[in-house]
């Protein structure tokens, strides 16, 4: 009997920690990278075109991004703005030197996925645009 309950505890203990989690991802959907130009004025930036599709639309949004690992066709981890990720950062429209910026591509680190920050977390190359990233995470177990 003590085995079926730990066995129990145990299971509803995973199926908490993927609810929180996928708490914790509100506001990150898959995006595809359109387009990739240099940031005007900084060395290190580039200014990324990325189509989503968010609340039933689809929207190409404007990301400043300093990442160098990310190429046109790349589909990646995009948290939008009002997102917040598990490291507790909101998302906010922003101005990164004289470049509106309307979101953000993720590594693996901001997401709580692992301490990787090498660069921006490359999906799947049929990952579905606009699919909320936390059924992308259970689809990719």
């Amino acid at each position: 009997m003590k085995y079926i309950y730990n066995w129990l505890k145990n299971i509803l203990g995973i199926e908490s920690n993927l609810e929180k989690q996928s708490q914790e991802f509100t506001g990150v959907v898959v995006g595809k990278i359109l387009e990739i130009e240099k940031h005007p004025n900084a060395d290190r930036l580039q200014v990324v075109m990325v189509e989503t599709r968010y609340a039933s639309s689809v929207q190409k949004l404007q990301i400043v991004c300093g990442a160098p690992n990310i190429k046109v066709g790349d589909n990646v981890p995009v948290a939008m703005v009002g997102a917040k990720l598990p490291n507790g950062l909101e998302i906010k429209e922003a101005e990164i030197r004289g470049v509106k910026s309307f979101g953000m591509l993720c590594a693996e680190d901001e997401l709580g996925l692992g301490s990787d920050h090498g660069g921006i977390m490359i999906l799947d190359e049929n990952a579905t645009v606009g699919m909320e990233f936390t059924k992308y995470i259970d689809l990719h177990k």
